[in-house]
Formats: C-alpha cells, sequence, structure tokens
C-alpha cells in the first residue's frame, strides 16, 4: 500500500532481530506470495538502494520518517529476532526493543493475519531475504515530537487488534476477498477516510466508512463501495495496472507492480466478489457540467488539443486497452480533483508488470502555470458528459506543493 503520510506509511521501525530454525515445508514458497500480498518490497526498499533495507523517506506534517532495514541482518535488520518479536510487531505495533512503531506500519490490518501466513512470512524474510547492512535512519522529526510512548495511548484509542473473523452468512469466496483486503492487503490504509488523529475511521465492512476513499498526500484515492466495474474490469486493473478503458496510475501504481500483479486468479477473483459486494450507498444523481467563462474555456481547449488530444483523443475517446478515456472518467469526475491535478503536474505511468511496459504520460508542472493547469483541468471536467465541479488556480497551487523533490 501504500508510502504516503495519511496512514503514516508503512514503517517497520525494525531495529534488530534470532534465527529461527530453516523451515522443513514448503512455507518459502507460500511465504513469498504473502511478502507480495502484504507489499512489504513498496515501502521498505528505497529508489536505491538494496531490496528490504529501507531508507525510503515518508513526508508528514512535522518533517521525514524512513522506513527501516527487514533483512535477516542482525545488527540492522531483523535477523535476532524471533517469530513472536516480530509477530508482536506485525499486529501490536511494537519492536523487540519495546518501542512503538509509527503507525505508518500498517499494524492495524496486519493484526488480521493469520499465525500460518504470518508465519511464513517471517520464515521467507529470514532464509529467503539477503541480509543488508543498511543501517537505520532516524526520523527527521524535532522533539518531543520523537517520544514514542504516546503512541501506546493511540493504539488504545484507535485501533482494534483483533484477528479475521470468517462471516457464516457468505461463501468461502467472499470471506478470503474479505480477508485478502482487510488484512495482508491492507487496503483500508488508503481508502479509508482518517479521523482527527489520523486514525482509520473503521477496519471492515461492518461500518459504512470503510473503503469509503481518502486523501493521502495529495492523492485522492477513490471509494471502493458501488463500483462501476465488473469483475473482470478489477481483475484486469489488479493483474495488468490497465483494463479496456481505464489505466492505473499515481499512488496505486506501486502496488499493482510490487503486490496485486503476483496474486492468484483464484484471489483476484475473491476480492473482486469481495469489493462489489458492497451496495449500501446510494449512488448520487449526475449534475449538469459547471458553466466555464468563456476565456478560461477556450485557453482550457486550446490547451488540452496542443498538450493531451494527441493520446487521448479531440474528444477524450482514449485508446482501447493503452490510453485511459476521459469521457465518464472517475478520476476525472471525482469530487476532489487531487488526482487528475496530480497527473496533469507530474504525469502519469501505468505499473510495470510482468506482462506489460509501463506507458508514460508527461507532467506539466515546468511548463504551465496554476491559470493554465486550473483551465486544463475543469475543460477536461466538463467536456464530453463529465460533470466535475471547477477548480481554481488556489487549488492547483495547493496541490503543487505535494510535487516537490522528496530526499
Amino acid at each position: 500500500m501504500k508510502r504516503y503520510w495519511s496512514l503514516f506509511v508503512a514503517l517497520f521501525a525494525f531495529p534488530v532481530a534470532a534465527n529461527a530454525e530453516v523451515p522443513k515445508d514448503d512455507s518459502y514458497s507460500k511465504g513469498e506470495y504473502i511478502y507480495h500480498l502484504s507489499d512489504c518490497g513498496a515501502c521498505h526498499t528505497s529508489r536505491t538502494g538494496a531490496p528490504l533495507a529501507g531508507g525510503l523517506s515518508f513526508p508528514t506534517p512535522f518533517g521525514y520518517i524512513y522506513s527501516s532495514n527487514i533483512t535477516p541482518d542482525k545488527e540492522n535488520g531483523i535477523g535476532s529476532w524471533s517469530y513472536d518479536d516480530f509477530a508482536n510487531a506485525m499486529r501490536k505495533g511494537i519492536a523487540k526493543d519495546g518501542h512503538h512503531l509509527y503507525p505508518a506500519m500498517p499494524y492495524p490490518s496486519y493484526s488480521k493475519i493469520t499465525d500460518e501466513d504470518l508465519k511464513a512470512l517471517y520464515d521467507y524474510l529470514m532464509h529467503r531475504v539477503k541480509p543488508q547492512t543498511t543501517a537505520n535512519r532516524d526520523p527527521d522529526i524535532h522533539w518531543p515530537l520523537t517520544m514514542r510512548w504516546p503512541l501506546s495511548i493511540w493504539n488504545m484509542l484507535y485501533t482494534e487488534g483483533k484477528p479475521f473473523k470468517p462471516r457464516a452468512d457468505q461463501n468461502a469466496e467472499w470471506n478470503r476477498g474479505a480477508y485478502l483486503v482487510q488484512g495482508p492487503g491492507h487496503c483500508g490504509s488508503c481508502h479509508t477516510p482518517r479521523g482527527i488523529a489520523v486514525q482509520e475511521k473503521s477496519f471492515d465492512d461492518t461500518d459504512p466508512t470503510y473503503l469509503s476513499g481518502g486523501e493521502i498526500y495529495g492523492w485522492y484515492s477513490p471509494s471502493l463501495r458501488n463500483l462501476k466495474l465488473s469483475k473482470e474490469e478489477i481483475i484486469d486493473l489488479l493483474r495488468e495496472g490497465r483494463s479496456k478503458h481505464k489505466a492505473i496510475a499515481g499512488a496505486m501504481d506501486e502496488v499493482v507492480t510490487q503486490s496485486t500483479q503476483y496474486m492468484t486468479t483464484e484471489d483476484l477473483n475473491a476480492i473482486a466478489t469481495y469489493l462489489l459486494s458492497f451496495k449500501d450507498q446510494e449512488l448520487s444523481s449526475p449534475t449538469p457540467p459547471a458553466s466555464m467563462p468563456q476565456a478560461a474555456k477556450m485557453n482550457g481547449e486550446a490547451l488540452y488539443a496542443n498538450y493531451c488530444s494527441t493520446c487521448h483523443g479531440m474528444k477524450g475517446e482514449g485508446v482501447d486497452y493503452v490510453i485511459p478515456k476521459l469521457i465518464d472518467n472517475p478520476t476525472v469526475n471525482r469530487q476532489d480533483p487531487s488526482t487528475l491535478i496530480r497527473i496533469l503536474l507530474e504525469g502519469g505511468e501505468t505499473p510495470p508488470t510482468q506482462k506489460h511496459l509501463p506507458y508514460a504520460m508527461p507532467g506539466y508542472k515546468w511548463l504551465l502555470d496554476d491559470r493554465d493547469i486550473a483551465d486544463i483541468t475543469n475543460y477536461i471536467r466538463t467536456s464530453w458528459g463529465n460533470n466535475g465541479s471547477l477548480v481554481t488556480p488556489k487549488d492547483i497551487k495547493k496541490v503543487r506543493t505535494y510535487t516537490t523533490t522528496i530526499p
């Protein structure tokens, strides 16, 4: 899941770890599968570092925090950790030496992982991952915000720590999908709104806020309830990063690359079955498109023709299986336009997978000012039957602040 502040992002602040016995079963292959399900690599591998050696930076309102080394190195990684140490960190957010992990690490979700899966993951990390001597980096946050003990209070107030419990009124496929989404997949970390203490408002489908969408450091993770997608399209997006008319870009791309592309067809079916079972929210009626001032509309139309139409078409029709169409596009019409604005500013790239090289779109933050980006955004959001509300240059400026280089 997942590299952004609103989940405090997935950090194992593990300092160090008792090699377990080498397992004598197939837990290596199972553990590697759980490793991909849990998306460990996305957060614990920096852009220039060794696999799982940590060092990836995450911005917070208070400074930067950095992912830690989770290789089996005994000095800097988790090489001296017992399984119980590992399980305590994964489920309770408490490291071997007793300090609390930042709730960036999605232990509220990982608490739902079964013992069998967690043991397989531990065996994989301890015996199939190459140890790395990379030292952990201290957070760039000023005291007293570096103190960890207040997190014990946060945990008591805002986490559940409950194992996953299958529902008797649902079939095996639905329950498997619920387990994957709520547990190792920790989808709620991004797709569930946050409260005043940056806590997830809910952890399962018994609460209507669960998976109802949330903002993540300038990206908007959409609601996964009442999806207007077929099961086949959900599977294509999770496995390939693209479908006939849609494509994944932005914060979700690494999830496909590091995690969901490795899932079995059975598990992808189970996830789609679970997500499509959410029918409790009423869909709002489409509103008429907002009216742009004539000068802004002409500017937006000209900019679209110059920079967007070559790929997306003059009428936003896109190219099947290659370029997503902009007509009736959820990202275009969404009430929160943050993701569309960020893509216009920074560009986008479909997830690289084992079957596909990525398609890339350039960003225009270096070329177009806030007024131009606002005009082109509004033109796309009000054309071809789209019905997004208008944005202002002030909205663009706010999102632009999130596109600065992260160390």
